[in-house]
This record gives C-alpha cells, structure tokens and sequence, in this order.
C-alpha cells in the first residue's frame, strides 16, 4: 500500500466548530448559558431570602416594643394581615376558577375559529391591564355597583358567616376587593387552561364521540381529566397574582385588623402587600423591618403554595 493510499484513509482532523470532547462548540456554550441561568435564578431567590431574613431581625428582637404596649409581638401583628391576605385570594379563586374554565371551554371547543381567535386576543389584553386601572376601576365604577347585591346578601343570606354583620356604605370591603382581584386572575387562569384544553388528543376525543358520547360527555370524560394539571397549576398561578396583589387592594380597601369572617363589613381586614404599600413611606428603623417582616412571611407563603402546587400537578399528571 503506497504512502498516499495510507493519508488518504486517516481519519480527517474534527472541523474547528467542533471541541476536544467531540461536541459543538454552539452546544456547549447553550449548555453553560442554560446551566448559568438556572442558577442565577436560584440565586437570585436566595439573596432575596437572605435579605428579607437579615432586614426583620431587628422587629424580631425588639417584638415586644412595638405600638408602645408590652403585649404586641409579631405574630398579634402579622396573622390578621396573613388572614385577610388568604382570605380574599380564596374568594377570588372561587369565583374565577369555574368562569375561567367555562371561557376557556368555550373558546377551545365551541366558539367559531374567528370569534374564538378574538376572544382568546381579549384575554390576553386583559392580563397585560396595570393593577391601577383595575383599582380605579373597582373603586370608582364597581364598588357603587355591588351595593345593592351586598344588601341582598345581608339580608336573605345573613345566617351564613360571610354575609353577616352590617355592611355600611361605601361598601370597601374585603368582598368588593375579592371580586376585583378574580377579574385580575381571570385571563391568566384562562389563558392557561386554553392552551391545555387544546393540547387534548383529538384521536381520543373523536373516540368518545365515535361511542355515542355527547360534546358535555366527551369534554367531562376526555377534555376535563387531560386538563387536570393544567387547570391546578393555572390556578395557583393566579393565586400566587392575587397574594401579592398590592394597588388593586390598596385602592379599595378600608384596612382593618381582625379575624372576621364577615367579607362585607367595612374595616375588618387588609393584606400584608397592601399593608406594606401604605406604610413603608413613612416607616424607618424598627417600624421598617417589621413591614419587611411581613414581606417575609408572604414570601414563604407564595413559596410553600406554589410547592405544594408542584406536588399536586406531579401527582395529577399522566403515570408512566
């Protein structure tokens, strides 16, 4: 075999895109930048963590010194403000999750394509509306609005918890505040739940109505059971809007500071962001670190639900 015959078999030297390893120098510059970016967002929640844990020692030791009184401490501070807090993004689930998912239905499976398109496009517009102009818009034109319907709660429904007490005009209650922030997750909980309702298999769905299902069956039996997790996790993705909610609330909401269940008396609850909006201004020193305090807790809030959503969409999800 000639000299030429041998060069001409050697392997060829890698192309100078290629690494020493064998991968693409474009593959390992995304992979370090994928790497890099989760651990800056890691980071960055640590260092947030660290800061609201560092900035509340202060009110932590000096608890007992605040308001003048010996008795105040944290927790007499800050668990009403957690109750109000929960409270209204309950109520504002409660009311958006089922119209969320009958808009989204209704889009994905039973609109025309050209209304559902327009449809889907207002959605979306509404999610990208300021959380200042929804509160203008719940305490100038909403809030009048709702009076009359609070009167008939308070009075055919007072026996229920919620709907008792004495409602008093203005009506800035902790109601009006829970049905501005279900208007503000509605879109984001739609906008979701859209998508996922038209991931479905359409192989299944022509199944079901190939075996005599109606539309109602084939989306309660096929459509419904797919979405599953994704109706979960849009719904804690409009829960973790409406907790740390700030503007909306404070712009309709008398603040108080109780345990009431009672949503349409004035001046009975009020929520931690909505506590720190009005406040920190004019706070300094202690007064300061109890607000970011406050912040802390809503921070291990948002953060223990948005897990706990994790788990229950693991758990909803399809079995391998």
């Amino acid at each position: 075999m000639s000299t030429a015959d041998i060069e001409s078999e050697s392997p060829a030297p890698p192309p100078a895109s290629m690494s020493t390893s064998g991968r693409r120098l474009g593959d390992s510059v995304f992979s370090y930048l994928s790497i890099g970016s989760g651990l800056l967002i890691f980071l960055t929640l640590a260092a947030v963590a660290v800061f609201l844990s560092t900035e509340s020692l202060p009110a932590i030791i000096a608890s007992q010194e605040f308001a003048g009184t010996a008795d105040f401490s944290l927790i007499e501070y800050t668990l009403p403000l957690v109750f109000g807090t929960v409270l209204a993004s309950a109520i504002a689930l409660l009311i958006a999750i089922p119209i969320s998912i009958g808009i989204a239905l209704f889009i994905s499976h039973f609109a025309p394509r050209r209304l559902s398109s327009t449809l889907g496009y207002l959605i979306d517009l509404l999610a990208a509306v300021p959380s200042v102009v929804y509160g203008l818009w719940g305490g100038i034109w909403l809030v009048p609005k709702l009076e009359p319907l609070y009167g008939l709660l308070n009075t055919y429904l007072g026996w229920i918890p919620l709907f008792a007490g004495e409602p008093t005009a203005p009506m800035r209650n902790l109601a009006s505040a829970s049905v501005v922030l279900a208007v503000m997750v509605l879109p984001i909980i739609t906008a979701v739940s859209r998508e996922v309702f038209l991931q479905t298999p359409r192989l299944q769905e022509e199944a079901a109505l190939a075996l005599g299902a109606t539309r109602w069956e084939t989306i309660r039996t096929v459509v419904l059971p797919f979405g599953r997790s994704g109706i979960v996790a849009a719904s804690m993705l409009g829960l973790g809007r409406a907790l740390g909610e700030t503007m909306a609330v404070l712009m309709i909401l008398a603040p108080g500071a109780t345990f009431s269940l009672h949503i349409l008396e004035v001046g009975r609850h009020n929520s931690i962001a909505a506590n720190i909006a009005s406040k920190s201004a004019e706070a300094s020193g202690v007064d300061m670190s109890l607000l970011i305090f406050t912040g802390l807790v809503l921070f291990v809030l948002t953060f223990l639900i948005n897990a706990i959503a994790r788990w229950i969409v693991a758990r909803s999800g399809p079995k391998s």
